[in-house]
C-alpha cells in the first residue's frame, strides 16, 4: 500500500505541475486520415466519437497515450482480438500521427441519467474510499478527469468500456498498464465501478 500511496501522490504533483501543454509534434495529418477512414473509423468513428459500449472514444484523448496503446498492441503488451492486428503494421510515425489526429478532435461527454447514481460516483472520483482503500481517481487522472501525458483523459468516456476496462484491470486481463490500476480496481465493489463510470462519463 506504502508504494500505491507514494505513486499516486508522484502521479498527484505531476498533475498539480503541468504548465502549458507542450505543442504537438509534426506529424502527416492526411496519412492518419487516410489510416482512420480505411479502418479505424469502423469501431471509434472518424472524429472518435465512438457511441459503441465495446469501443472507447478516442476524440481528445492525449496523442502519447493513444500511440503507446497501438504500439502495445503492436508488441502484443497489450492483448486484444481486434486490436492486434489493426496495429500490427503500423509505423511508429504513423502511431504518432492518429495520436495527434484524435487529440484534435472535440471530446464530447454524457448527459447524467441518474443523479444518486453519478453523486456516488463523484464522490468515489474525488475522494475514494479510505474504509477500503480506493485512492481518489483525480489524484491521478485530474479532477476533471482530463489526465496527463502519461496518464489518460477519463472524461467523456462511454460508461461501459469503463467498467469494463476496470473489471479487466481487476482479473487482470488487461495486460498492459496493469500494476498500479489493478491495486485500486480490485477493491472497487460492482456498485463503485458502475457509479465512477456513470460519474466520468459526464466530465467534459
Amino acid at each position: 500500500m506504502a508504494g500505491i500511496s507514494r505513486w499516486v501522490g508522484t502521479a498527484a504533483l505531476a498533475l498539480a505541475g503541468v504548465a502549458a501543454a507542450e505543442p504537438m509534434p509534426q506529424v502527416d495529418l492526411a496519412r492518419a486520415e487516410q489510416i482512420v477512414s480505411g479502418q479505424c473509423f469502423l469501431c471509434h468513428g472518424q472524429n472518435g466519437e465512438s457511441t459503441s459500449a465495446l469501443f472507447p472514444r478516442l476524440a481528445g484523448q492525449h496523442y502519447q497515450y493513444i500511440a503507446k496503446q497501438l504500439a502495445d498492441f503492436k508488441s502484443g503488451r497489450r492483448q486484444s482480438d481486434t486490436m492486434n492486428d489493426m496495429a500490427a503494421d503500423l509505423s511508429p510515425a504513423e502511431m504518432l500521427a492518429l495520436g495527434v489526429y484524435f487529440e484534435q478532435k472535440p471530446a464530447q461527454s454524457s448527459p447524467a441519467t441518474d443523479a444518486a447514481l453519478v453523486a456516488v460516483g463523484r464522490y468515489i472520483f474525488l475522494r475514494g474510499n479510505e474504509f477500503s482503500g480506493v485512492a481518489p481517481c483525480a489524484s491521478c487522472h485530474g479532477a476533471q478527469g482530463h489526465g496527463t501525458a502519461q496518464l489518460p483523459r477519463l472524461a467523456g468516456q462511454i460508461p461501459r468500456y469503463l467498467e469494463k476496462q476496470l473489471q479487466s484491470f481487476n482479473a487482470r486481463q488487461r495486460t498492459n498498464d496493469n500494476a498500479v490500476m489493478h491495486a485500486i480496481a480490485s477493491k472497487l465493489t460492482a456498485l463503485e465501478r458502475h457509479a465512477v463510470a456513470a460519474y466520468i462519463s459526464t466530465l467534459d
